[in-house]
């Protein structure tokens, strides 16, 4: 569990390489057409987390920063590396359910509402409570999750698969998603005397990144 909690990240680059050549070989041919664009969602989701935690990394202590307004404690509260492998693991179950089913037009429009969230709180909280120009996700939340979320609402109303009760239904399961992926790991698991501190480089990798990226006055 240790080495699962700490290097969790290391793997999503494994991750995208595996799923591009997947689809490379083999999906295309495989899957329909609403699966393809959920597979480049779960694709783009890997890369994501690689942006946030592995290059350039440093996106811990920037959400208990922006996020939860934290000062103090950034290190490891309200975000601790538990909660931190928690939230971004569990958010692959309902990327990868929706491309198992997905006849459930719902589900994958509440994933791809999840996506645009990274987009508006990577491109703009973030940034606005840091005053800076870039955090880490978001080239990835715009140049990935914005294009593929945009195209699969797209896709859905031009093949009629989508109306007004698909729509409710979607938010509520955003809503869910954030609640079971996000809210609850945190504030189950926050502890300002947690041993599971965020690790050095990534506090170093956070003040390196908010240095070049800091915007001037």
């Amino acid at each position: 569990m240790n080495f699962i909690r700490n290097h969790w990240y290391h793997f999503t680059i494994f991750i995208f390489v595996g799923l591009s050549f997947f689809m490379g070989f083999y999906g295309h041919t495989k899957l329909s057409s609403i699966q393809i664009i959920l597979m480049y969602s779960l694709m783009a989701l890997s890369i994501h987390q690689f942006e946030e935690y592995v290059f350039p990394g440093g996106v811990s202590p920037v959400i208990n920063k922006a996020t939860y307004k934290e000062d103090d404690d950034y290190d490891h509260y309200p975000g601790n590396t538990l909660s931190i492998c928690i939230v971004n693991i569990s958010a692959y179950l309902f990327y990868v359910l929706a491309i198992i089913f997905p006849q459930l037009i719902w589900l994958g429009l509440a994933t791809m509402l999840f996506n645009i969230m990274q987009v508006f709180g990577h491109g703009i909280s973030m940034n606005k409570a840091l005053n800076t120009w870039y955090n880490p996700g978001m080239f990835t939340s715009f140049s990935l999750f914005a294009p593929i979320s945009i195209y699969y609402i797209i896709y859905i109303y031009n093949e009629h698969l989508i109306n007004i009760y698909t729509w409710i239904v979607a938010i509520i399961t955003f809503f869910i998603i954030l609640v079971v992926t996000i809210i609850l790991p945190v504030q189950t698991l926050k502890n300002r005397n947690t041993k599971y501190v965020i690790s050095d480089w990534q506090i170093e990798q956070f003040k390196k990144v908010t240095t070049f990226a800091q915007r001037k006055s």
